[in-house]
């Protein structure tokens, strides 16, 4: 089987001639999940990982590494995997590929702080690499609070984990790289100190931020949409776009996620990470190609550009939900929910408005919003348009019609909808919105994978096009953090009834500007 593994080649970054169709696959490597038993760990990166294996993506001799406190045996882990697997994994459980899997997974026991678990960790993987062939290759998955990095990075410097071993004349060096799930810090400061740590251990080029939103196959269709067709090109800018929402909904309530969302908020969960990566895909221009490299540059300039419109009390808006109903079931409100403080002030919906400065979106508005226990479950990019400078109707007969839009739905539903005017059948002339709709779900007969499946063959193969940067992170506290600063001094965020679209505050943010919401 070691043998096996050695014989997938390194694809050259520079020159790769085979039909880029053809789904690459991961090298000889292992994995270390810091935090395997957390909920996240279980609820998708195990899963995915088994996906991986399952779709062919992974080599014979991966090896999976779980470190945490329990005292478990390499058997009791496996049955965590399986658990974790039988239970959340998108393809369907084949015992084959269960067992290839099974045979590379190992466990260590042990606290951070814990000088000998460390060792152990690297004696595994030594032994893994001369047992499995994994060549060295190891990334290390840091799903654990930020609070814990610092203690681990250094367990990881002082044991000589953080560098590659030495390699075999003739075969090329092995790799070691980090994963780091967000937050990534809670303020521009913090996100600096964060930074400098985790690069005195890693280099930039081996850091990979996991922002699961980012490997969203509806997300990456953002590329495609804009550059892939002259279609939009021409009116992609503000001589035909009016403003741009870019929403993130969610019908759930916080019962029982007070430890980490109290005191963090909306914003810091959502806007700084999430939004503000969409608006980038969504406003850049175009890369001179689609290395990693060249989209970084062309995301980079758009969030250097991007500003808070300002006075911050009327273009910004930020609630709590209080009791309501959520369809036909009566829910409490946040100060109501299991662990918060009855007196907390973390908003639960954020809306804010940006102004991104630059030739192709001057004077366009951008408006992010995200937020608990509203309407529904959705997450869109609404480009919407100008109405024409002339209509040549009654107004009766155009009373109906709104203003043309383009709408990304990134989840549920994922695709993309047209609004525009059509005459309604009849002797009159009556003009009404109509849509015109792409469904993935219709449009491909495969399923589309899980984000963090994208995600971690990406971190498996190099491959960093879809995870922020150092710059992008600061660059995005930059542009947040003076809106969290107002919040701080405004006192308690507005209620809204769970079961809504947020607080009036927000309704009339945009209308002062003669705008509304959409109503997904």
């Amino acid at each position: 089987m070691a043998g096996a593994a050695t014989t997938v080649a390194t694809p050259n970054p520079l020159r790769d001639d085979r039909d880029s169709r053809v789904p690459r696959i991961a090298g000889p490597c292992n994995v270390v999940i810091f935090g395997v038993t957390g909920d996240l760990s279980r609820r998708k990166v195990l899963p995915a990982i088994y996906d991986l294996a399952n779709r062919g993506l992974l080599p014979p001799g991966f090896s999976l590494v779980g470190f945490a406190r329990r005292d478990w045996s390499d058997e009791d882990f496996a049955q965590l995997v399986h658990d974790s697997v039988s239970a959340s994994s998108r393809t369907p459980f084949r015992e084959e590929v269960w067992q290839q899997l099974k045979e590379g997974l190992r466990f260590v026991r042990g606290t951070f702080e814990d000088d000998a678990a460390f060792h152990k960790l690297a004696t595994t993987l030594k032994d893994l690499d001369r047992d499995r062939g994994t060549g060295g290759n190891t990334a290390f998955y840091l799903s654990i609070p930020p609070s814990d990095f610092p203690i681990v990075l250094e367990q990881l410097s002082k044991n000589g984990l953080a560098k590659g071993a030495d390699a075999p004349a003739g075969q090329p060096d092995p790799w070691r790289r980090v994963v780091i799930e967000k937050p990534f810090g809670h303020d521009l400061k913090s996100a600096q100190d964060l930074n400098a740590l985790v690069n005195t251990v890693f280099p930039e080029r081996s850091v990979f931020r996991i922002d699961h939103y980012l490997g969203k196959e509806t997300v990456q269709n953002i590329l495609a949409l804009r550059f892939a067709n002259q279609l939009w090109d021409p009116i992609w800018n503000a001589n035909y776009v009016d403003h741009v929402q870019i929403t993130m909904a969610e019908d759930i309530g916080l019962g029982g996620r007070a430890g980490y969302y109290d005191g963090i908020g909306a914003a810091r969960d959502v806007i700084q990470n999430h939004l503000l990566q969409l608006l980038a895909l969504t406003a850049m221009e175009e890369p001179v190609s689609f290395q990693p490299k060249q989209l970084q540059i062309e995301k980079i300039k758009v969030l250097s550009a991007t500003k808070l419109v300002e006075p911050l009390d009327e273009t910004t808006a930020h609630g709590q939900y209080t009791a309501g109903w959520q369809g036909s079931e009566p829910v409490v409100g946040l100060l109501q929910e299991e662990g918060f403080d009855p007196n907390s002030r973390t908003e639960t919906y954020a809306a804010i408005t940006l102004a991104v400065e630059t030739r192709r979106w001057a004077g366009v508005p951008f408006y992010l919003r995200t937020g608990k226990r509203l309407g529904r479950r959705v997450t869109e990019i609404a480009i919407v348009f100008k109405r024409a400078p002339h209509l040549p109707f009654d107004q009766t007969m155009t009373e109906e019609l709104g203003q043309n839009a383009l709408v990304i739905r990134v989840q549920p539903d994922e695709g993309i909808t047209m609004r525009f005017g059509s005459k309604v059948p009849g002797s009159s002339m009556e003009v009404r919105d109509v849509n015109m709709d792409f469904s993935y779900g219709e449009a491909f007969t495969e399923d589309s994978p899980e984000a963090y499946e994208r995600l971690i063959l990406d971190v498996l193969l190099g491959v960093p096009s879809l995870f922020p940067v150092n710059e992008e992170v600061e660059l995005s506290w930059r542009i947040l953090d003076p809106a969290l600063e107002h919040w701080a001094s405004a006192g308690k965020p507005d209620p809204y009834e769970a079961g809504g679209w947020g607080p009036d505050s927000a309704d009339e943010m945009l209308a002062r500007s003669g705008r509304e919401w959409r109503r997904p």
